[in-house]
C-alpha cells in the first residue's frame, strides 16, 4: 500500500463526514484536526503523529504576522491536514507533486513541510530587523508621533510571531525526540536542523523586540529632555518677570497717594527701575548657575 495524503478545508460539511467517520483515526486526533483554534504542538499516538503548526501569512493584501494554522494527523502510510487558508508552503508540496518531483514517503512529506514553513518566516524576519535600523535612524532626527507609532506596530508584529513560533520550536523539539518507526536518524538529524534555524528566528525576533524597547525608552527619553526644557526655559522666564509684574500691578493700582503721579519723568523712573530689577534677577540667576 502507498502512501494517501487527503487534504481538507477543516470547516467543509465533507472534511467533518471524512475525518470522523471515515478516516479510522484516534476521536482525540480527529477532534483536533477539525478545531478551529490551535496552538503548534506535537502528540504521538502510538506510530502516528498530531502536529498544529503554523506559517506565516504570505497571501495577498495580508499581515504577516496573522499567521496561518495547519492541522496534521501523519503516519507511515497516511497523512491528513487541515486548514482555513492557504498556505504557500502546502501549494509547493502540491506543486512538486504535479511535477513527479514530491516527497515519497511520510518522513519525507514532514521534513519538506517544516523546512518550508520555516525558510518562509526569513523575509518577514528580516523585514522586521529592517524596519527596525530605519526607526532607529529616524529616532536621532524626529521624535513625531509618526515615529512612535511604527515602533509600537514594529513590536506588535515582533510579539505576534514568537507568540507561535515559541510553542513551535517545542513541538519540533518533540518530533525528533520521540520514538517514531518510520523516523530514522537522518530524518531525525534534518528536523533538528530546521528546530535550530526556527530557534535562530526566535532568538532575532527577541532581538529586534529588544532593540525597538530601547529606542522606545531613548525616544521617551528625548521627548521628556526637551519637554523639561521647556519647562526650565518658562521657569527662568516666569521667574524674572514675576517680581516685575508685581511691581507694575502695584504701581498699575487706581487710587490716591502713588508716587510720581504729579511728575512728567516718572513713567521713565519706573521703567529704569525695572531695567536694574531684571538685571540684577539676571545676575543672581548666574551666580547660583541656574542659567
Amino acid at each position: 500500500m502507498g502512501l494517501l495524503w487527503v487534504h481538507f478545508d477543516y470547516s467543509s460539511q465533507e472534511a467533518i463526514e471524512w475525518i470522523s467517520n471515515k478516516s479510522g483515526i484516534d476521536p482525540i486526533a480527529s477532534e483536533a484536526l477539525l478545531t478551529a483554534e490551535t496552538r503548534p504542538r506535537t502528540t504521538v499516538f502510538d506510530d502516528s503523529i498530531l502536529l498544529a503548526l503554523r506559517g506565516v501569512n504570505l497571501n495577498a493584501n495580508s499581515n504577516p504576522e496573522d499567521m496561518i494554522s495547519i492541522r496534521l494527523f501523519i503516519s507511515e502510510d497516511l497523512i491528513i491536514s487541515t486548514k482555513k487558508r492557504d498556505l504557500l508552503s502546502v501549494k509547493d508540496i502540491l506543486d512538486s507533486f504535479e511535477k513527479n518531483k514530491g516527497p515519497e514517503n511520510s518522513a519525507e512529506f514532514l521534513i519538506s513541510l517544516t523546512d518550508r514553513l520555516t525558510s518562509r518566516m526569513e523575509g518577514t524576519i528580516e523585514d522586521l530587523q529592517d524596519k527596525s535600523s530605519e526607526v532607529e535612524e529616524m529616532m536621532l532626527e524626529s521624535s513625531s508621533i509618526q515615529l512612535r507609532t511604527e515602533i509600537s506596530k514594529i513590536r506588535r508584529e515582533a510579539i505576534s510571531l514568537r507568540r507561535y513560533l515559541a510553542p513551535q520550536r517545542e513541538a519540533m523539539y518533540k518530533l525528533y525526540h520521540d520514538k517514531i518507526s518510520w523516523l530514522n536518524e537522518y530524518d531525525k538529524i534534518q528536523l533538528r536542523e530546521i528546530t535550530d534555524q526556527l530557534i535562530r528566528y526566535i532568538e532575532e525576533l527577541d532581538s529586534v523586540n529588544d532593540k525597538v524597547t530601547l529606542i522606545q525608552e531613548e525616544l521617551l527619553n528625548k521627548v521628556s529632555e526637551e519637554m523639561n526644557q521647556r519647562m526650565y526655559v518658562l521657569s527662568i522666564i516666569s521667574a524674572i518677570f514675576l517680581p516685575l509684574g508685581f511691581l507694575t500691578g502695584l504701581f498699575g493700582i487706581n487710587v490716591g497717594g502713588l508716587p510720581g503721579t504729579e511728575n512728567s519723568n516718572a513713567f521713565m523712573v519706573f521703567s529704569g527701575i525695572l531695567a536694574v530689577v531684571g538685571v540684577f534677577q539676571y545676575y543672581l540667576l548666574k551666580k547660583f548657575k541656574w542659567i
